[in-house]
């Protein structure tokens, strides 16, 4: 691979230096960042690092919100019994939780809350569920990051006597469900321009709306600060991958800020398991860390659910649930590296047409999607993973390698075959008749005959774009202070990589899995850095015998702290290492 050098980004750092003086005494790297970014001036630079929280849009621009505030407000002076009716992902879970703990701060004390289960209900709003409201007196229904589709399910509820509130941010179908009030920003006609939000997003505007109309009309017994509930929106707007910009952005800066003084029990206690108390929490961190431990309880299904350790209320509770936590994805990591194994050995001629299909009666129906994730990764094509129950039935999880194309348009190729399939463009679900299974792998082929998916596959570029260059000495803890207060970073505001000019390798390791470990030094010999790259292809020079001590490169990679044994090192997390002539 070569680096990318784009006119927008610096070649070298002779071209780097050509730069304008920044407005602010920054590092050369980080204003190289903000500058291609566009943020040349000091109010914009001082607004990126510490935004206001006073700057938020008023949350009655979202369609719908208004006539929600309304029918709550009505049923807190009447005090009918509410559900909250939330996704089981990581986006519902966290805005279930602020929304009911906004909605217990403003003084509704007749609360429930439910939450189908992955494996054995499935996503969506349910009948039984509604029925079973109906008989328990719950009048209104409140549902988060869920519901926009729910035609059917929500005359149901209307027949039943019940009112339905949707909170969502999915995309509806030409129809709307007949709900008392939908709150979506992709609904039609919502003028709001805040298509980015999630599921719990939505959630947060309604807690600040109602609370803002019951300080009003003087309804508000006890104020509080609903900063307080935004530990919760990070979560769900990280694992959700929803665009890291605007106000989205703003919140979720807070909200990291507001996690790491947490006094949730359940989160601090999963926070000191991972490791990840007393020091800044990072969007990575959340999404490689935190939220994988969380989700494997949905997709265990063994009885401890997500939302349990949102809500716990002591550190003896939390703890216990904690311990579970650890337990339940020790257990899902196994299965899944066993069913990774077995995918391997059974991926054969489906490879040569562009994909991956792969089912199998030992695959637990919670890991199927993570598999297809690393297979799609492994082979660098869409991949289709499946279960295979009892009943002779495939449930299955569709992948893409990377963001370009689309497992919708191959699903929806071979739709004559699946008996349903939902999902997005880099990630769905179907399922289907083992008597289909090779019908459905017929229609795949014919699908991506059409496909060059090599031309799709951005690592095809033979380019790892950067957004800044420098030595190794410009990589130190005064730099990382500046590097971490850019963040978070996510889609629509990346991670900046840098190129790191005349380096030389002082020693190398292979570590299992086929990671490398460098140790990088300036030509100089002023300052060194350990360099991290997983599993670098196998067709990269560095995987002959090109790499020795003493070897002189350029390496791009994203700076990192690393913590161990107590001690905390700067590394270079790598994305490409190139072997240079000495001097170069």
């Amino acid at each position: 691979m070569m680096f990318e050098e784009e006119r927008e980004k610096p070649s070298s750092n002779e071209e780097a230096e050509h730069l304008p003086e920044p407005p602010l005494p920054l590092p050369k790297l980080i204003w190289q960042v903000l500058y291609r970014r566009g943020f040349h001036s000091a109010d914009a630079i001082k607004e990126l690092y510490s935004p206001k929280l006073n700057t938020l849009s008023d949350p009655n621009q979202l369609k719908g919100m208004k006539r929600s505030t309304e029918r709550l407000i009505q049923a807190l002076v009447q005090n009918e019994r509410v559900c909250l009716y939330a996704d089981f992902d990581l986006d519902g879970t966290p805005g279930l939780a602020l929304l009911k703990q906004g909605l217990e701060w403003m003084g509704f004390s007749n609360l429930e809350h439910y939450q189908p289960k992955r494996l054995s209900e499935g996503y969506g709003l349910h009948a039984h569920a509604l029925k079973d409201f109906a008989e328990r007196g719950v009048s209104l229904v409140v549902t988060v990051d869920v519901g926009i589709t729910a035609i059917e399910e929500v005359e149901l509820a209307n027949e039943l006597g019940i009112d339905v509130i949707i909170t969502d941010h999915h995309q509806p179908k030409e129809a709307l469900p007949n709900a008392h009030a939908i709150v979506n920003p992709n609904q039609p006609d919502c003028q709001s321009e805040m298509g980015y939000l999630c599921g719990a997003g939505v959630a947060y505007y309604l807690v600040l709306a109602l609370r803002r109309e019951l300080k009003n009309r003087k309804l508000l017994e006890e104020d509080f600060n609903p900063k307080h509930l935004l530990d919760c929106f990070a979560i769900a707007t990280i694992t959700d991958m929803v665009p890291l910009v605007n106000e989205n952005r703003v919140l979720v800066k807070h909200g990291l800020l507001q996690l790491e003084n947490t006094t949730r029990p359940g989160l601090r206690s999963l926070l000191d398991a991972v490791d990840l108390s007393g020091r800044r929490i990072s969007s990575q961190d959340i999404g490689f860390r935190f939220a994988p431990k969380l989700n494997a309880l949905s997709r265990m299904e063994r009885g401890l659910l997500p939302i349990d350790l949102f809500l716990a209320n002591t550190r003896e509770l939390a703890e216990s649930y904690v311990s579970e936590v650890l337990q339940n994805n020790e257990e899902r990591v196994a299965l899944q590296k066993k069913a990774e194994q077995e995918s391997i050995e059974k991926t054969g001629a489906s490879i040569d047409h562009g994909f991956v299909w792969v089912y199998s009666e030992n695959f637990h129906k919670g890991v199927v999607g993570l598999v297809a994730t690393k297979m799609a990764q492994k082979y660098g094509v869409p991949a289709f993973i499946g279960s295979v129950n009892t009943n002779g039935d495939i449930v299955g999880s569709a992948r893409l390698p990377n963001s370009k194309g689309s497992v919708l348009e191959a699903l929806e190729h071979g739709k004559e075959f699946l008996s349903g399939f939902g999902g997005h463009a880099p990630a769905a679900g179907f399922h289907l008749s083992l008597a289909t299974a090779e019908s459905f792998a017929e229609k795949l082929r014919d699908f991506f005959k059409t496909v060059d998916w090599s031309k799709m596959d951005p690592g095809d570029s033979e380019s790892v774009p950067y957004e800044g260059v420098g030595f190794v000495e410009d990589l130190h803890g005064s730099f990382m202070s500046w590097y971490e207060g850019l963040g978070p970073f996510g889609i629509g505001f990346e991670t900046p990589k840098f190129k790191v000019d005349q380096v030389v390798v002082k020693g190398f390791k292979w570590l299992s899995g086929g990671h490398l470990k460098l140790t990088l030094e300036s030509r100089m010999q002023k300052a060194r850095v350990d360099g991290l790259w997983f599993s670098p292809p196998k067709n990269h020079p560095i995987q002959g015998n090109h790499l020795e001590v003493g070897a002189h490169v350029h390496v791009v990679g994203e700076p990192q702290w690393n913590y161990f044994a107590g001690r905390k090192t700067l590394q270079l997390l790598l994305d490409d290492v190139v072997f240079v002539e000495h001097g170069v």
